[in-house]
């Protein structure tokens, strides 16, 4: 054998070997899988995303990457539902009442006035089997896949005077929601619609003289203390607002079990983190910056039994809408708020 047979057997000896190294890393990299999740968040969650993302990372040994995208930067909060049942994202974490058009359950699973007090509560309704049950048969109606449940923060007024009852309210104008006008209006307490771009100047200027909008650090980085110092806690909606993870079912239907597992772990992982991000704040309002009473529990109850108006729209709207509602205002009579 001359050295030009010899070279061009090692030549395609190496060719051959070239190409089957290239097959599996082609087959190896086919295996891994890089999840599109879309936040309703902007940058103040960046580094809780950034661990979530590492932690899969990691944990998958690298066959499950995250692509992460904040609040509006591929599809807006608002079309969530219809972007991950046709697979232009696989994962969304956002707020039930954006799509409450689409999904019946919605504004209801958001949390509705006097729906629960606490956090605590709203985890032992949300996460009932009962409730869980209609929240993952809606969904599926809807071409996603409900993975679980975190949760807001407070939701209670901030005015420029003293609060001491609902009477005391009569003669201001309070920014709010639909949803608390509607209750506010059982009380004849006039309400204003207002985005939260607006509250500033609102506020300021005597165009409204309250705010239902969020908690103590929502206020305080609105910078609303410099016009308003006022906090009346209301124990009318707390946490004022929860938060859904959703996914396309056959992005899903394509990880391994371990992966699934995996996955949902590190997103329930991340949700706690970001319950505890935006509470947190709330307990360490420096002194001076509001005065903060509650709402005699007389009110408050009188709060939930207005807002029965807005629970019996809720229920109208489907057979399983009232049965979720049935489930809230067992919960309620059970607490003594109805």
């Amino acid at each position: 054998m001359n050295f030009k047979t010899i070279t061009r057997r090692a030549l395609l000896g190496a060719l051959a070997g070239a190409t089957a190294l290239t097959a599996f890393t082609s087959l190896a990299s086919a295996d891994k899988m890089r999840l599109r999740f879309h936040t309703y968040y902007g940058t103040e969650i960046d580094q809780l995303a950034k661990d979530f993302r590492t932690a899969v990372k990691d944990r998958t040994d690298g066959q499950v990457r995250i692509q992460y995208f904040r609040g509006g930067e591929l599809v807006p909060s608002d079309q969530f539902v219809d972007a991950v049942s046709n697979g232009t994202v696989d994962i969304v974490h956002g707020v039930g009442s954006y799509w409450s058009g689409k999904v019946d359950v919605g504004n209801i699973e958001t949390g509705l006035p006097g729906a629960w007090t606490t956090i605590a509560e709203a985890k032992e309704v949300l996460e009932s089997p009962e409730v869980k049950k209609l929240l993952v048969e809606a969904y599926d109606e809807a071409g996603a896949l409900f993975l679980g449940k975190t949760y807001g923060s407070d939701y209670d007024l901030l005015t420029k005077e003293r609060v001491g009852g609902l009477d005391d309210l009569k003669n201001y104008k309070i920014r709010a929601t639909s949803n608390v006008a509607k209750v506010l209006k059982e009380f004849n307490i006039p309400t204003v619609a207002l985005p939260a771009q607006e509250l500033y100047v609102g506020l300021s200027t005597g165009v409204i003289d309250g705010v239902i909008y969020g908690s103590a650090v929502d206020y305080q980085n609105l910078k609303l203390n410099e016009s308003a110092k006022y906090y009346t806690r209301l124990n009318m909606l707390t946490p004022g607002w929860t938060e859904t993870f959703l996914a396309n079912p056959d992005t899903w239907a394509k990880l391994s079990d371990e992966q699934r597992k995996i996955v949902e772990e590190e997103i329930a992982n991340f949700g706690a983190k970001v319950e505890n991000f935006l509470n947190e704040g709330n307990k360490h309002i420096p002194e001076g910056v509001f005065e903060f009473s509650t709402l005699p529990a007389e009110d408050t109850k009188a709060l939930t039994t207005a807002a029965q108006v807005v629970w019996k729209e809720e229920a109208d709207r489907s057979e399983r809408n009232k049965k979720l509602i049935d489930l809230l205002a067992a919960n309620a009579k059970a607490k003594g708020r109805l």
